[in-house]
């Protein structure tokens, strides 16, 4: 079991909350839907990059938290890679929070350009005779940050929206919530979770 939340970073406040068993695209059409019908404008969405979760939103600007870009490129190159084609992509990355989308496009275009025959080398299996790319990690990498690219610099194009560049304020209230909740393991459920809902619902100050 897990929790869908929406939180209000400019409110400091979790305005929707669920408990769902496996997180799909339905929940957070529902999670719209109930918002909206309860009276909420939603003019813009900071999201982790899951699959399929922007094309709930795409009627209005979309974020791709910038944390979460890291992390997934941190799963693909580590965070000590040995290529030297990893090391300089993760140098890249290192200064998404500080660049713009031109510059950023730039930089990763070079690279690209660079590191060409590099990445289409193959690896042949001697006993299937088939082949793959050697580099796979660093080619998924990439890929990863020209798929999520149009969305990396959102915050920067609609200024007077004021849309975070990660989802920093909901993330910060997990991690205080899973803490509060293994301190509290030996609660039955219906009071864990009435616990759950007591602490969502408090605003920060």
């Amino acid at each position: 079991m897990g929790l869908c939340v929406v939180r209000s970073a400019h409110l400091k406040q979790n305005i929707y909350w669920r408990e769902i068993k496996n997180e799909t695209i339905s929940d957070y059409e529902r999670a719209r839907t109930i918002l909206e019908k309860q009276g909420w404008k939603i003019v813009g969405a900071v999201l982790d990059g899951r699959p399929g979760v922007r094309g709930v939103f795409n009627d209005m600007p979309v974020q791709m938290c910038h944390y979460h870009q890291k992390q997934i490129i941190n799963r693909y190159l580590t965070t000590r890679p040995k290529l030297e084609a990893s090391i300089q992509l993760r140098k890249i990355v290192h200064y998404l929070c500080q660049t713009n989308e031109k510059q950023f496009t730039k930089k990763l275009d070079i690279w690209h350009q660079k590191w060409l025959v590099f990445l289409k080398e193959r690896t042949t299996n001697p006993e299937t005779r088939k082949w793959s790319y050697t580099h796979k990690k660093i080619r998924s990498a990439y890929r990863s940050l020209k798929i999520n690219l149009p969305y990396l610099f959102t915050y920067q194009k609609y200024p007077k929206l004021g849309i975070p560049r990660t989802t920093n304020s909901l993330d910060g209230y997990f991690s205080h919530l899973k803490e509060l909740v293994k301190i509290h393991r030996g609660l039955n459920r219906t009071m864990k979770l009435k616990m759950i809902d007591e602490i969502l619902a408090k605003k920060q100050p």
